[in-house]
């Protein structure tokens, strides 16, 4: 067997082979040969050789086998190994996640317990500030100065700024002995003096009013003097009310061929005093009951307005919230408020429209559009600003991340009554401004006043609405992550496959199936077939990388058919035929996984996959586990 194995040294050839080992044989070799030539023992030898070689064969035939199997062995020790390793990766990046969310909330705490300290410690310096300058004024009253600060010449800074808050309580003390002495008297005399002054004025006696007015003038009670005196005169007038008809008594006498223009110029000659500062007055009456209604609501909220930033920095994070779409500042819990309020919106519409009314009545001509544009400034003021643009910015606050689970999503709740109090905005300019505008320059101004707020509430409805698709699409990728299963799509067992489609699948087509829902009663007009084909495009490019997670056996290609086949039927409810065609697409590849290799050539050129990247078909190809037994990827080179 060793000379056997000899000629085998390389190069080997088969003639050179035959030749060396006839050679090797006695009797075997050629002319002129130290022995005859023997045929007979030649075949002898070539038989026993042939023995040896099949035995040789086996040999190294059952090494080979004995390597195989080790090489089998080994390789599914390494699957082994490296499934396990990802497993504890996974935990690790588990743990991970959990730590950055421990330590967020643990920052968040120790910035709140920061908070609060500083709350503390600030009440608690100044009561030891206060302290301190008691001990030092009880020094002054002893006429005893024990400090070091009074005594040393190098603290004399210190001591001056010790002096003047001295001096300054002083001067309180003082000042609150005289009060609380003289105030009592105070009041009482200026209450006798404007029991004085109402008498006179019943009376009629306007010299002694005239004197008790000159001396309540100093008094801090001379307004209640202005009051009494308007009320009196008041009820007189209440018992000229025959006056109000108006005027109707004068149209019986000869007033001249256009007694009325007569008589309207007369009733504006007795009030043209009022009507000159009226729209002040309307305006100042207007912003205090905005105000008033606004605060009224947030009372009943129990809600504290935030401070809405303005500035170049307010201006830079704007930008990058635009930008990045990332939530800058805190998340507020809104517990599902919208802060929106239509009673509240009613109600400053209606005050509005009464503002619009006074303002054609007792408006000049001349300033019937300048005063009107006013009063429309301070309702966007107060609805607009105040009211739709602070909840839109709360609503903004309050989207999480992405990444949150079981996220609630109530900015469409917003975006829905934002919408339905715009209209009663818009309608009120149609219906009660602009016949009071349209003829005039300020028309102009008004609808690009009314354009600039309408595409600034649309950049947030904007980004909110954005920022909650992401929030969806998150929501989808962490129940795929949590119940999608690699065994899916390779079971173990091909031929005891009992479930149409995953859980994975289910849960993701029932969560989707609520949010298409949520849109709809959200959104109006073309804003939800806008808003459905975003969520919709979402939707498929994270079902379609979700695919590209895994590897399919057989039988795990045809349960993710069924998979996209659902996702297909719940796509059919955004009714946007550009989602419906995507899931079409989809679901043709996902036959690339369990159609015969044969075929191949053939399906990827029907007709829904033939405009496709090839590197698209062929990534979905090299998902099937037999891709490399069966040598699938020689149909795409």
């Amino acid at each position: 067997m060793a000379t056997t194995a000899q000629l085998f040294e390389e190069p080997f050839d088969a003639d050179e082979y035959i030749e060396r080992l006839a050679w090797r044989t006695p009797g075997g070799g050629s002319k002129g040969g130290a022995e005859a030539f023997d045929p007979k023992r030649l075949l002898e030898e070539f038989e026993n050789h042939i023995e040896e070689l099949k035995q040789l064969d086996e040999k190294i035939q059952r090494k080979v086998e004995k390597l195989e199997h080790q090489c089998h062995r080994e390789a599914k020790e390494f699957a082994h190994k490296v499934q396990d390793l990802q497993r504890s990766n996974q935990v690790a990046f588990q743990h991970f996640q959990e730590l950055d969310e421990h330590i967020s909330y643990v920052a968040t705490k120790v910035c709140h317990l920061g908070d609060q300290l500083e709350g503390v410690n600030t009440p608690r310096q100044r009561a030891v500030e206060a302290q301190r300058l008691m001990t030092y004024f009880n020094e002054f009253l002893d006429g005893d100065l024990r400090s070091d600060v009074f005594n040393n010449p190098d603290k004399i800074k210190e001591a001056a700024d010790i002096i003047q808050k001295l001096h300054l309580i002083e001067m309180f003390i003082t000042v609150f002995l005289l009060l609380y002495f003289c105030l009592g008297k105070y009041h009482d005399l200026e209450r006798q003096l404007i029991q004085e002054f109402t008498a006179a004025q019943r009376r009629g006696e306007i010299g002694r009013m005239r004197e008790v007015a000159a001396v309540l003038l100093h008094f801090k009670g001379y307004a209640h003097c202005v009051d009494v005196y308007i009320k009196q005169c008041q009820e007189v007038k209440m018992l000229r009310l025959k006056f109000c008809f108006p005027c109707q008594g004068l149209t019986e006498f000869n007033l001249g061929s256009d007694k009325h223009t007569f008589l309207s110029k007369l009733i504006k000659s007795i009030f043209c005093a009022y009507l000159e500062s009226y729209i002040d007055m309307e305006l100042e009456y207007l912003r205090n009951r905005g105000a008033m209604i606004l605060q009224r609501y947030y009372v009943s909220k129990n809600h504290q307005k935030r401070p809405i930033g303005t500035g170049s920095i307010q201006e830079l994070k704007e930008r990058i919230r635009l930008r990045t779409n990332l939530p800058l500042g805190p998340i507020i819990d809104t517990h599902g408020e919208t802060f929106l309020s239509p009673e509240l919106v009613v109600n400053l519409l209606q005050e509005t429209r009464h503002a619009f009314e006074r303002c054609h009545r007792l408006s000049d001509p001349s300033d019937l559009p300048k005063n009107a544009f006013s009063i429309f400034l301070l309702l966007v003021d107060h609805l607009c600003v105040e009211h739709i643009d602070y909840a839109l910015e709360i609503g903004l606050s309050a989207i999480p991340s992405s990444d949150a689970k079981n996220a609630n999503l109530y900015f469409l709740d917003v975006v829905q009554q934002a919408n339905s109090i715009f209209h009663l905005f818009d309608k009120q300019f149609n219906d009660q401004l602009m016949p009071l505008i349209s003829s005039s320059p300020k028309l102009a101004e008004c609808l690009h006043k009314k354009k600039e707020v309408i595409e600034q509430m649309e950049v947030k409805l904007d980004t909110g609405i954005d920022r909650t698709l992401n929030c969806m699409v998150g929501q989808m990728k962490h129940i795929l992550a949590t119940e999608q299963r690699k065994t899916d799509f390779k079971p173990e067992d091909e031929n005891n496959v009992m479930i149409q489609y995953t859980a994975a699948c289910s849960k993701v087509c029932a969560y989707v199936s609520r949010q298409v829902e949520h849109v709809r009663k959200s959104m109006d007009g073309k804003n939800v077939d806008t808003v459905l084909t975003e969520l919709g495009v979402r939707f498929h490019r994270l079902i379609h990388e979700h695919l590209q997670q895994y590897s399919y056996s057989s039988m795990g290609g045809m349960l993710a058919i069924c998979d996209v086949a659902e996702y297909r039927r719940c796509a059919k409810d955004f009714r946007v035929p550009l989602v419906l065609q995507l899931f079409d697409t989809l679901h043709a590849l996902c036959n690339l996984l369990v159609v015969a290799p044969d075929n191949l050539k053939q399906v990827c050129s029907g007709e829904q996959l033939t405009n496709l990247d090839r590197n698209l078909l062929h990534g979905f190809v090299q998902l099937r586990v037999d891709y490399r037994s069966a040598r699938l990827g020689r149909h795409f080179s």
